[in-house]
């Protein structure tokens, strides 16, 4: 069991580490913002880790059928969000909220933004089936208690990694001028926009010119 749990660890680790709209966010935050809120919107990606997590050990199958009949609804949905957060981050004035101390403030949006990242691309299930697969855990029955422990430690995992991000981020928060972390914040807010156009585009492309149904 414990090594069953040290290999959950692993694929919360792995889960987490492709660079993508969430790492672009955390790196984001924790430069402008500092430690505290780079790692609240690290947490908003854990849920949804461990959220997927659960899918693909109790409802993989279903998962899986599901995102393939509604595969264009998704891509238009996912693209919107990811636009809309995209957006947000570009025109946002990351220094608005700071406090008076200079230490920076933790908002519930940098929770919430990490959370529409994830949910917004629901395709993340299948790469956490493939690492538990790799690692030896898509054999585990989900009608034991076994399952729970792994659970937890693919979130443990994915909570440890942003956390050690954010952190190492955080350190070098200090070293930039305000008008470089703004443009940081534009320039990756664009990027999030640019993945969110190409997600949207490719979906209405579907439904358009392929003429397959939305849902």
């Amino acid at each position: 069991m414990w090594i069953d749990i040290l290999k959950g660890f692993a694929v919360g680790i792995c889960a987490s580490a492709p660079i993508g709209p969430i790492a672009i966010l955390v790196v984001q935050k924790s430069l402008s913002k500092g430690h505290k809120a780079g790692f609240v919107s690290g947490l908003g990606a854990s849920v949804v880790d461990t959220f997927y997590a659960s899918i693909a050990i109790f409802a993989l199958a279903f998962a899986q059928s599901f995102i393939e009949e509604h595969k264009n609804m998704i891509l238009i949905v996912g693209g919107a969000v990811l636009i809309a957060v995209g957006i947000s981050m570009a025109f946002s004035n990351p220094f608005r909220k700071l406090k008076a101390d200079g230490e920076s403030s933790v908002s519930p949006k940098d929770f919430g933004q990490a959370v529409a990242l994830g949910l917004s691309n629901p395709m993340a299930i299948f790469v956490m089936f493939t690492l538990f697969a790799f690692f030896g855990l898509a054999n585990e029955s989900p009608h034991t208690w076994k399952v729970m422990p792994i659970i937890l430690a693919v979130s443990a995992g994915s909570v440890t990694y942003w956390f050690s991000i954010s952190w190492i981020l955080s350190r070098f928060h200090g070293n930039f001028r305000m008008r470089t972390i703004l443009w940081i914040s534009r320039i990756t807010g664009a990027l999030i926009v640019i993945i969110g156009i190409a997600l949207l585009g490719q979906g209405l492309f579907n439904v358009i010119f392929k003429g397959l149904p939305v849902l």
